[in-house]
């Protein structure tokens, strides 16, 4: 019914593609009574969701069990935003046009917490209620999953219930709860309880907190019987036997990530201390070559893409990783299609490798060195030496690149001037390298350095999640700083939004009581908060004001390390005991090596039965 409206809006907003659907390899279902409806909700534009993998799985996995429709739905932008309020069009699903509060379950993917917002309003356009406890038993079931979900209590009003940890199994698990539950007559609350036995399914509605005068929680218990203390998270065990789509959708229209993805593995072995993924991923598991060649053979076949990137944490530590190059090149370099390696480290970067990256299309370079000095990357346990990266430069000139870009991190604990200044010394000492090469190799080529850095923002999870934050006059000090004393054109240097920073440390640490705040801020007009274009900082510090509370409490203030934090929930499998060795050491200066030289019993183990590596 809505149809007919709706293509009319498309003659009046920017790309329409984002909103057309009838893409390539995209699913169109008969809906019949006895399926279970899923819309996949990802609150940010098109262009950034058909980007993400994880959305790529779940749907096609959804969409291949006979009894259940999967269908897409994402952020529409201001234009389209305007013209469904206008005409009274709630937000619909892509494929069918089907309003998503008609669904059964309507689940959002949580990768950033400058997303939140637009959930917020997806829920609103949609005419969900906002708040849990608000909806009925024909409401759909709001849920979230990735990897905020660990540390999504400013949500949990808004939600009905989290997935901790890797989807492929659980969600098949909680379509086949509910159906048995819907014919039942049974209330919300007991396929609430139902689910909440499933091992990574967190329900906030069966959790109480109280908190101390100083705003501290003072305890967070279950409030139902066989209700679990913490919800231990999912993760896939055997990485060969879990759910590959063998098709993926081709969008109409560019994406950010315009190319097949290769997923090698999941987990990291490295432990760098600022990197929550590197916790909450644990432990690595690889998938065989032949999988991965198996899976990159279909893919070429079913997408036509030009480009193949193999992506994980750190793309370079796979263990058979030329034997993979190797075997991708063979069924890429005669259809032209260029392979990419990101996530490359300064420590493993050789000549093979880059000469194998480059056989179809030399594309750029990137390290993220994070730190500007030795002390401060032992401080965070980056565990690579400016000698890897001045290795690395003169490889990679001498190879023909002539562009490098460098990433790092301003706010760090420990950090000092000199460590700040040292960021621009080491842009400049790769600069030389170039230099030092032979004048033949360099054929006349100039020299160019991209310096980008972002603001540290203490992570859940991690052993600087009891850290404060840098203030915003602070972060912005540094950054000035660091500019100033960068005078080499052959330096360019960018740096992030600091405002952006510290709201995203706000929701990163925040408690439930942030729920009414999200509300406020979407009342005022607050959505796509990760886009410079509609960021509105003031508008955020009015919702705090209208909520009366004080968002330098979750952002500025050291947390004491016996506190009860708002993210104990959730059992990583990562001990909190290990988490505060990791920071104590960190001001000590001391490295912790990678898993792979040596287990430091972060105990991850027990996902595997015994050790990590064999």
């Amino acid at each position: 019914m809505y149809r007919a409206k709706l293509e009319q809006c498309l003659k009046r907003v920017q790309k329409p593609a984002r909103y057309i659907g009838n893409e390539f390899n995209s699913v169109h279902k008969e809906w019949t009574p006895d399926m279970v409806s899923v819309a996949f909700c990802f609150p940010d534009v098109y262009e950034v969701g058909m980007s993400h993998l994880g959305m790529k799985i779940l749907y096609h996995m959804l969409n291949d069990r006979e009894d259940t429709v999967c269908e897409r739905v994402f952020a529409p932008w201001d234009d389209m935003e305007q013209e469904l309020r206008k005409e009274g069009i709630p937000l619909l699903s892509m494929e069918s046009y089907v309003p998503i509060r008609d669904f059964d379950l309507v689940g959002f993917t949580l990768q950033y917490e400058m997303s939140y917002s637009n959930i917020v309003n997806m829920l609103d356009l949609a005419g969900i209620p906002l708040r849990a406890k608000e909806r009925k038993r024909e409401d759909a079931f709001v849920h979230c999953g990735g990897p905020c979900a660990y540390h999504a209590e400013p949500l949990s009003d808004l939600v009905d219930f989290f997935i901790l940890g890797e989807g492929e199994e659980v969600n098949g698990e909680i379509v086949e709860i509910y159906k048995a539950w819907r014919d039942s007559g049974k209330s919300r609350e007991e396929y609430l309880l139902e689910i909440a036995k499933l091992e990574g399914v967190y329900v906030p509605s069966f959790y109480d907190v109280t908190y101390n005068e100083d705003n501290t929680i003072a305890s967070f218990e279950p409030n139902r019987e066989g209700i679990p203390k913490q919800v231990k998270k999912r993760i896939i065990k055997d990485m060969d036997n879990t759910y590959i789509p063998e098709k993926l959708i081709v969008p109409f229209m560019e994406t950010v990530h315009d190319r097949i993805m290769l997923e090698l593995f999941r987990g990291c072995i490295r432990g760098c201390r600022f990197c929550q993924a590197g916790y909450i991923y644990r432990p690595v598991r690889e998938r065989s070559v032949e999988k991965l060649l198996k899976v990159a053979e279909n893919s070429i076949a079913s997408t036509g893409y030009e480009e193949m990137s193999m992506t994980s944490l750190s793309t370079s530590d796979y263990t058979k990783l030329f034997e993979l190059t190797d075997g991708l090149l063979a069924l890429t370099v005669d259809k032209k299609i260029n392979l990419s390696l990101p996530s490359l480290r300064v420590d493993n970067f050789s000549m093979e490798l880059m000469e194998k990256v480059q056989k179809v299309k030399k594309s750029g370079l990137t390290f993220a060195p994070e730190a500007g000095t030795q002390r401060l990357r032992d401080v965070i346990n980056k565990n690579v030496l400016e000698e890897d990266l001045m290795r690395t430069a003169k490889i990679a000139f001498s190879g023909g690149y002539n562009r490098i870009k460098l990433y790092f991190m301003l706010g760090l604990p420990t950090e000092t001037e000199a460590d700040v200044l040292g960021i621009g010394e080491l842009a400049q000492k790769v600069i030389d390298a170039f230099y030092e090469i032979p004048k033949e190799e360099r054929k006349g080529r100039s020299v160019s350095v991209t310096v980008s850095t972002s603001f540290f923002v203490p992570k859940p999870f991690t052993p600087f999640q009891w850290e404060p934050q840098n203030k915003i006059s602070e972060m912005e000090d540094k950054a000035r700083m660091l500019k100033e004393s960068i005078t080499n054109k052959k330096i360019v240097y960018n740096w992030h939004n600091s405002d952006v920073s510290f709201l995203e440390e706000v929701f990163a640490k925040g408690d439930r009581r942030l729920g009414e705040v999200l509300i406020a801020a979407q009342k005022l007009g607050c959505k796509f908060d990760g886009w410079t274009d509609f960021f509105d900082y003031e508008k955020w510090m009015e919702a705090f004001r209208i909520c009366d509370i004080d968002p330098a409490f979750y952002a500025h203030r050291r947390m004491d390390l016996d506190e009860i934090l708002p993210w104990d929930y959730a059992d990583i499998g990562v001990s909190k005991e290990f988490l505060k060795k990791e920071y104590e050491k960190a001001y000590r200066g001391e490295t912790t090596p990678s898993c792979r030289e040596q287990c430091s019993g972060c105990g991850a183990t027990q996902f595997r039965g015994g050790v990590c590596f064999e």
